[in-house]
């Protein structure tokens, strides 16, 4: 009796003690969790279905966080439980094996080709994983990486992120370029006055330089030997019955040496020669110089008054090297002059001279201004605002769609349906709010124009991906 009793006693202390190690080594919570609910009463076991499809990898069976991609038994014997393709799974907090909500609908014969970072790192994995955080790999489709550059947002997330979308629209596209420029006399609205015979001078007229005067005005008046010669000959013709033909004879003579027509007309009428001849202003404005004095003598030529209208001047605007391209003819222009702060002069560009200036490295553009009161004054100091860009209408988007690496440009195409595509454009004249698109895309296209470097950081993500997953399909 006792040889039994203590053989039994042997027994019974290795059945506890090899239950003690298997409960060390197993959780038993997790074990027992798979049989009984929190009250403790039995669960009720459900049919297993079977998946189909190829086997994708391998789980423990206990459904615990372990997984393997090749045949595999746990510590204690068991073969893992092979999981084929439509038996995508995800993770949860304890371990239990639950449909992925976004795998779920999808076809069984749909392929999973690998597990990416759920944040966006460049990290795959060919099971299922749980990242740092405890967040599951999200899986990626045969058939999604065609297009690796190709981004796919959900709507919610599209929503999160504030993607918001605009479409390309035939428009002109303009901007302001602000240069400095200086006020000058319009060249074809100075006049010279001078002699074209010798003369002497007489009776000049009470002006200054910097005085305003009106056209026909006496400046001054001269007698000339040479003048009442042709004067007389002229006044003979008339006296014998010649009709008065100022395109001809002695009339001619006398407008060819700078007659005034009024004084020709006159010698026609009283058929005689004037003593002295008036001199008159040939056009409104202003006295730049006075060089007549009375009693001198004028040789043929010596500059005697110099007048310049200016009812309109130029602004001489310098425009850097690198702007011209977007510099047109006729382009409006707004000027403002520092004397008068508020007020803003509107005119033209009307000349963009032919020439660099090698110091500068910029060109001079004219801009023809109207100045009727006079306010704008030769070589004053002048802000210059040219309004440049196309003057027809081009295909152009928002300046925030543009995605400028330096390299290369990208807009982001919205394809429906969460999709979007990266495209390479070339630019023309970017605007204050538009960009011209010479390539690239058309009139019509939707493109990203908010959140669009969240989608180009995913495409250079995905781009990445590809390139290491054929990397690794062919090594």
């Amino acid at each position: 009796m006792s040889v039994s009793r203590t053989i039994a006693t042997l027994s019974l202390a290795a059945i506890v003690g090899g239950a003690g190690y298997w409960a060390g080594t197993v959780d038993v919570g997790t074990f027992l969790r798979r049989y009984v609910d929190d009250n403790g009463m039995a669960i009720k076991a459900e049919p297993r279905h079977e998946g189909t499809g190829a086997v994708i990898y391998y789980r423990h069976p206990d459904g615990l966080a372990e997984y393997s991609a090749e045949p595999k038994s746990t510590d204690d014997g068991r073969p893992f439980a092979p999981v084929r393709a439509s038996e995508d799974i995800s993770l949860g907090a304890a371990g239990a094996v639950a449909p992925s909500p976004d795998t779920a609908s999808v076809s069984p014969e749909r392929k999973i080709l690998y597990y990416r970072n759920p944040m966006g790192l460049p990290d795959t994995s060919k099971v299922p994983k749980k990242d740092s955080m405890g967040m599951d790999y999200l899986p990626v489709y045969d058939g999604e990486v065609s297009d690796s550059s190709t981004v796919k947002v959900s709507l919610g997330k599209l929503q999160r992120t504030g993607v918001k979308t605009a479409l390309a629209e035939m428009t002109t596209v303009s901007r302001k370029i602000r240069v400095p420029g200086t006020v000058t006399l319009d060249e074809r609205m100075v006049s010279i006055v001078s002699m074209r015979a010798d003369a002497f001078v007489e009776d000049v007229a009470d002006v200054t330089t910097g005085d305003r005067i009106t056209q026909g005005e006496d400046l001054f008046h001269f007698y000339s030997k040479e003048i009442a010669t042709a004067g007389a000959e002229y006044a003979a013709e008339m006296r014998n019955g010649a009709k008065s033909n100022p395109d001809s004879g002695a009339a001619l003579r006398l407008r060819n040496l700078g007659v005034p027509t009024a004084t020709i007309t006159r010698i026609a009428t009283e058929r005689k020669v004037p003593q002295s001849i008036a001199y008159t202003s040939p056009r409104d404005g202003v006295v730049l110089e006075r060089m007549a004095v009375s009693g001198m003598m004028a040789e043929a030529g010596d500059i005697l008054f110099r007048i310049a209208d200016i009812s309109k001047v130029w602004v001489i605007a310098d425009v850097p090297e690198y702007e011209l391209g977007a510099v047109r003819m006729g382009a409006a222009v707004s000027v403002i002059v520092r004397n008068l702060p508020g007020t803003t002069f509107k005119g033209t560009v009307d000349l963009i001279y032919p020439e660099v200036q090698m110091q500068t490295r910029t060109t001079k553009v004219r801009i023809e201004l109207p100045n009727p009161d006079g306010q704008l004054m030769s070589n004053m100091y002048a802000e210059v605002e040219i309004e440049a860009g196309a003057g027809n209408p081009v295909i152009a988007v928002p300046n925030s769609s543009v995605i400028d690496t330096g390299d290369r440009q990208i807009v982001f195409l919205d394809k429906g349906e969460g999709r979007f595509e990266p495209m390479d454009v070339a630019l023309g004249v970017r605007g204050e709010d538009m960009a011209e698109i010479i390539k690239g895309i058309a009139a019509g296209d939707r493109v990203v124009v908010s959140a669009n470097f969240l989608l180009d950081a995913e495409s250079n993500l995905n781009a990445a991906l590809g390139a290491l997953i054929a990397d690794e399909a062919n090594p």
